[in-house]
């Protein structure tokens, strides 16, 4: 049966990979962008059964013809204006129009879980936005996503940089221990398939669930030994502070500066006590066909970097730089 399912912030990466799925299939999609200025927006904009709404999440009168006579919806928040003031619209608007079956993406609060745990502060909105919909009764599940494989990049950003170095090795520095479990996911690739199939199974399976969409737990040590062997060269993992050499948002550097905290010295888990143990097995029951990091790191990563401006993968090995297969970490 045909479905109408509504996206919101369609442009980005986890609204992106479900709508190129939900179309191929034949389901209607209504996807909200603040405008179809970019590469991805002209993309989904072509696809077939994609209908584009340009508008704010902040009119009420948007969000009605947004929702009006829809069956399901695939809501992720982003900290663009109040993502807490918003969250609670689209929820009452769906509520409003009787949707089916509502998938909203969460993330944790480490603060409810005592130990001394600061929050994270752009996880938070999102953690009070799903209770908010859990009071108002509409029949929704709840995803938490893992770290984006997409997150690496050779450009000075913090947090998961991928340094490259004169000898054509990379570092990745970060404040995890090297021994710590983090749940991973490649977003472009993955979030589609799983969440198509949670629509499938319905909210008679999944209404009121937290779902991990995280099809592997890798330690940092783990994950630079895939990227070495997705690229061919020696991958470093140095355990240190998060290092900010670009102009970044105030929200932005909070929240990592939460995370170092949280994550980093005091080891809590990602997604927080609950969910650690459902992690990857919830997310392989959905979709089995999974891009793994070091696949991520062969195929996907250098074309990306060099859409980026960057050269490194133009470089040629030599002898003296080849893959150290008895890999090093710094902690």
């Amino acid at each position: 049966m045909q479905k109408t399912v509504v996206t919101i912030n369609s442009n980005g990466r986890q609204s992106a990979s479900f709508i190129r799925v939900a179309s191929a299939l034949g389901w209607q999609v209504r996807a909200q962008m603040r405008d179809k200025n970019g590469i991805v927006a002209e993309e989904l904009s072509n696809l077939p059964n994609v209908t584009v709404y340009v508008g704010h999440l902040e009119d009420r009168k948007f969000l009605d013809d947004l929702f009006r006579n829809a069956q399901l919806a695939f809501i992720n928040t982003t900290h663009w204006g109040d993502e807490v003031a918003i969250g609670r619209a689209l929820a009452d608007a769906a509520k409003k129009a009787g949707l089916q079956h509502y998938i909203y993406s969460s993330m944790p609060d480490h603060s409810i879980y005592g130990n001394d745990w600061k929050p994270l502060p752009l996880w938070v909105p999102k953690f009070t936005v799903e209770n908010y919909i859990r009071q108002i009764g509409l029949p929704a599940t709840f995803v938490y996503c893992g770290i984006y494989h997409n997150n690496f990049t050779g450009l000075d950003f913090p947090l998961f940089r991928m340094e490259h170095r004169r000898d054509n090795s990379f570092v990745w520095q970060a404040p995890f221990h090297p021994d710590m479990k983090l749940p991973w996911l490649d977003s472009e690739h993955d979030v589609g398939p799983a969440i198509f199939q949670i629509f499938k199974e319905g909210p008679r399976k999944w209404a009121g669930k937290r779902i991990p969409l995280a099809f592997a737990e890798l330690t940092p040590k783990e994950v630079c030994k895939a990227f070495s062997r997705g690229l061919g060269k020696t991958v470093h993992y140095k355990r240190g502070p998060i290092v900010i050499n670009v102009p970044t948002p105030v929200g932005y550097r909070e929240h990592l500066a939460a995370l170092e905290e949280t994550l980093g010295k005091k080891g809590a888990p990602y997604f927080g006590p609950d969910l650690e143990k459902e992690c990857p097995k919830a997310a392989l029951e959905l979709w089995e066909g999974n891009r793994d990091v070091e696949e991520y790191a062969r195929e996907v990563f250098p074309v990306e970097e060099a859409a980026n401006g960057l050269t490194w993968m133009e470089e040629v090995e030599t002898p003296q730089r080849a893959v150290d297969t008895n890999f090093q970490v710094n902690c």
